[in-house]
């Protein structure tokens, strides 16, 4: 009934940047939240950035402040992370999920729904 999917993952030199994609598509009027979500080597799963649906209410990750975006455009129903200025850190596999729920936290347990992840490399 939901499908999440991620692209535009891949190797990017450190300071450069990258823009990744979350199409949706079934139930999505079920959905309040879209986030990320990342997954480095020996690390946690931890949030990235969040939006509600309707396109307001943003939140991130201290370490994505001033350096990630997280948008929307509403015709073709994705869900974007804009990626500026990436360190070897960001580094991970990268997810896209969305949550029904009202409100949120940073948690990774307020979001029903993930695609598959796309990896994203920054090269130290």
């Amino acid at each position: 009934q939901v499908q999440l999917v991620e692209s535009g993952g891949g190797l990017v030199q450190a300071g450069g940047s990258l823009r990744l994609s979350c199409a949706a598509s079934g139930r999505i009027f079920s959905f309040y939240f879209m986030g990320w979500f990342r997954q480095a080597p020996g690390k946690e799963r931890e949030f990235v950035a969040r939006m509600r649906w309707n396109g307001g209410s943003t939140a991130y990750a201290d370490f994505a402040k001033g350096r990630f975006t997280i948008s929307r455009d509403n015709a073709k129903n994705t869900v974007y992370l804009q990626m500026d200025s990436l360190k070897p850190e960001d580094t991970a596999v990268y997810y896209c999920a969305a949550s029904g729920r009202l409100s949120v936290t940073m948690s990774s347990n307020d979001y029903a729904y993930w695609g598959q992840g796309t990896q994203v490399t920054v090269p130290s």
